[in-house]
This record gives structure tokens, C-alpha cells and sequence, in this order.
């Protein structure tokens, strides 16, 4: 066995910080995803609302990557980013994606699955217009996802961006940038228990409403 890889079969943590029972969940999925979202920015987690979101391409071959949740109401989680970039092919592709809250500090997680949307411009232009506006030229500058031929190829789009704005009191929204809505099916809560017993509680999108499984750990 290589020697870097030695340690990696004792590694493990007890989870106990915690339990989760069908009689402290909220009455709905977005409630209950929102108080653990406050409770892990109340607990100072880096990047509470970070989340990892897995898509797939025409021919199935799964990505996933870290993207930034800027939404979430009954509707479902929303994130924003370059419409040409891979994440968007796969999503334009299937219309479909799960996104990961990994809470590690809280030994907590929730995964959200289901179709996805494009959010409406209007919502776009308003996430748009509280961006930093660093982030808003970086976002005309970068063909996200696209091979480059080195660093200083980003900086010189920068630049011109840069240039290209520099007498405009806003930047506009670039035409190819916006968000995307998961309308979740499926909405998982776990919470790490002690001996691996995890509590699972899911729900599930049914005919009439929602239904609040257990599942095994």
C-alpha cells in the first residue's frame, strides 16, 4: 500500500452532535432547509450556503462541482452562473440535477434532486445588480469552462472588460449569465448519528403534497 495512503482506512469521526426525529421537522421542506441553513450560518460554517451540484451529460457521465445557493423558497434552490458553461449544457441536456449541503462542522447534510428551470431575467437582474462589480466584469470576462491558452489570456479579457465598462455607472447583465431553479422531488435531511446510525428523514413529492420518510442509514 503506498505510503500516503496509510492512514486513510482508520480515518473516521463519531457522530454526536446531534439527532434528527419526524416530530422536529418543519411543515415543509424549504422551512426546514432554511432553519439548518441559519443554524450553520449561526454556527460560523465556511460557506454555509455553498452546496454541490451534480449534473450529467446527454450520454450520462456525471460532473459535480461547488456552486453558491442565492435562493431558496418553495419554489426551490437557485443558483447562478454562465449559461455556456458545461454545468449548463448537461442542465439544458436533461433538465435535471441534484445539489449537496455539506455541513461537516454540524455533521449534517441535505441533497435536493429534481427538473430544473431557468429563473425568470427579472430575478436574474436583481441577484445581477447586488453583485460586487468585480465579480460582474469577471463574469463578462470568463468563457467559463472553455479551454484558455494560459493566465494571462484571462487577464487581458479582464482588462478589456475592464476597459469597456470603465465609463458605465452599472454593468449590464451579460446575455449568456443567469440562474437556474431546482424544483426539488426529493428533498433529503441527515444527520450524523453515533455508530453510523444516521438519521434520514426524506421528502418526497406525491400527488397530493409531500410525504416524510425514514429512511436506513
Amino acid at each position: 500500500m503506498p505510503e500516503g495512503n496509510i492512514a486513510l482506512p482508520a480515518m473516521r469521526v463519531s457522530y454526536e452532535a446531534g439527532s434528527l426525529d419526524e416530530s422536529s421537522l418543519a411543515s415543509t421542506w424549504h422551512e426546514q432547509l432554511q432553519r439548518w441553513l441559519d443554524e450553520a450560518v449561526g454556527a460560523g460554517l465556511a460557506e454555509p450556503n455553498a452546496m454541490v451540484l451534480a449534473t450529467a451529460d446527454p450520454q450520462g457521465r456525471p460532473s459535480s462541482r461547488t456552486v453558491l445557493c442565492k435562493g431558496l423558497d418553495e419554489r426551490g434552490v437557485v443558483f447562478f452562473t454562465n449559461y455556456t458553461s458545461q454545468k449548463s449544457h448537461d442542465l439544458r441536456a436533461t433538465r435535471y440535477a441534484s445539489a449537496t449541503f455539506p455541513w461537516f462542522g454540524m455533521q449534517r447534510q441535505v441533497s435536493v434532486r429534481g427538473p430544473v428551470e431557468k429563473v425568470d431575467p427579472a430575478e436574474t437582474t436583481a441577484y445581477w445588480e447586488g453583485r460586487p462589480r468585480g465579480s460582474q466584469i469577471g463574469a463578462w470576462a470568463s468563457p467559463q469552462s472553455r479551454v484558455v491558452a494560459d493566465r494571462h489570456a484571462l487577464e487581458a479579457a479582464l482588462s478589456a472588460v475592464e476597459r469597456r465598462f470603465a465609463d458605465a455607472e452599472k454593468v449590464p447583465v451579460p446575455p449568456h449569465w443567469g440562474g437556474w431553479r431546482i424544483r426539488p422531488e426529493v428533498v433529503e435531511f441527515w444527520q450524523g448519528r453515533r455508530d453510523r446510525m444516521h438519521d434520514r428523514l426524506r421528502f418526497r413529492a406525491v400527488a397530493d403534497g409531500w410525504r416524510v420518510e425514514r429512511l436506513a442509514p
